[in-house]
């Protein structure tokens, strides 16, 4: 994404003595479903938002309806409205903000960003002027802004940063009902790789076996209510118990024919599709194991796997 920097905007009219104390409020750059989301469940958690700023002031406006934010505001100008500043923007758009901030006459005590794939180094150029700066990222996914404000309470939060922003981390977290869990500065976008597997992919793998079903005669809208109770059971069982104790199928068992007529069967699958069950497969049997699978079972359906990798 090209960070397109916006022309200046006119803060909302609002009267002077609606101002609110800058050592108790929270200023966020971005309007889009995290920004809305955690602006509103903090405003009404008490912690006011003094100021929002965005690229586009009609959606800056209607974010700061949304949030309660008490002004639109230049991003340069957040530090003069808040002690502390949330930039929930596009991953490649922080770096741009970050500098945008830094540039302004007045800064913030404490900035994060809510990106996850990256650390705290994203807000150098704010570090190196004595902000205090971290990273706080919710565990949780969020299609718009109103179902954000019912998933984002109470969820986990991924956090890290240095002096002050490890306080109002903790701070944060706790006005948002949240749970904390601490990820070292270096390995945030293994953290970030590790969520996107368990929410992002998940819904991949969803959306390739109705694609199978389809091409087996199922119409995808069907195919969806069919496996919505085998989702739902596993998912209910893996959260309950473990990995090893939830898994299930012909890896699990050892059961190199159905294996084999899978991938017979995929011949006529796109490549993705192929791709992506043998790879599946080849990380499920670690898996299975550590479940019990035999060592021989496991080298068996290990070669039926690494023969297909070989034939292609």
């Amino acid at each position: 994404m090209i960070f397109v920097r916006p022309s200046r905007i006119a803060p909302m009219e609002i009267p002077d003595n609606s101002r609110i104390a800058r050592s108790t409020a929270v200023g966020i750059a971005g309007t889009g479903r995290i920004a809305q989301s955690l602006g509103a469940l903090l405003a009404e958690q008490g912690l006011p938002i003094a100021a929002i700023a965005g690229r586009d002031l009609a959606r800056t406006r209607e974010a700061a309806a949304f949030t309660g934010a008490r002004r639109t505001v230049n991003i340069e100008d957040l530090g003069r409205e808040a002690a502390v500043v949330l930039i929930a923007v596009s991953d490649d758009a922080i770096e741009p903000v970050a500098a945008r901030i830094a540039s302004g006459a007045r800064l913030p005590e404490v900035v994060f960003h809510t990106c996850g794939s990256a650390g705290p180094e994203l807000l150098q150029e704010l570090s190196e002027k004595g902000c205090a700066t971290g990273v706080l990222h919710p565990l949780q996914t969020v299609p718009a802004p109103e179902a954000g404000v019912q998933s984002l309470s109470q969820c986990y939060y991924a956090y890290c940063g240095e002096g002050a922003a490890v306080k109002w981390a903790s701070r944060l977290i706790g006005l948002l009902s949240g749970k904390a869990i601490h990820v070292n500065p270096s390995q945030w976008a293994l953290y970030h790789a590790a969520a996107v597997m368990a929410c992002n992919y998940n819904v991949t793998l969803v959306s390739t076996a109705l694609d199978l079903l389809e091409q087996a005669g199922v119409e995808r809208a069907e195919g969806l209510r069919a496996l919505s109770p085998i989702l739902r059971n596993t998912t209910e069982i893996l959260l309950r118990s473990t990995p090893e104790e939830a898994l299930t199928g012909p890896i699990r068992r050892g059961d190199v024919g159905s294996v084999q007529r899978h991938l017979d069967a995929l011949e006529s699958a796109p490549a993705e599709a192929r791709n992506l069950y043998r790879a599946a497969a080849s990380s499920t049997i670690p898996l299975a194991r550590r479940a019990g699978l035999s060592i021989a079972a496991a080298a068996k359906l290990a070669g039926v796997l690494r023969q297909e990798y070989e034939s292609q």
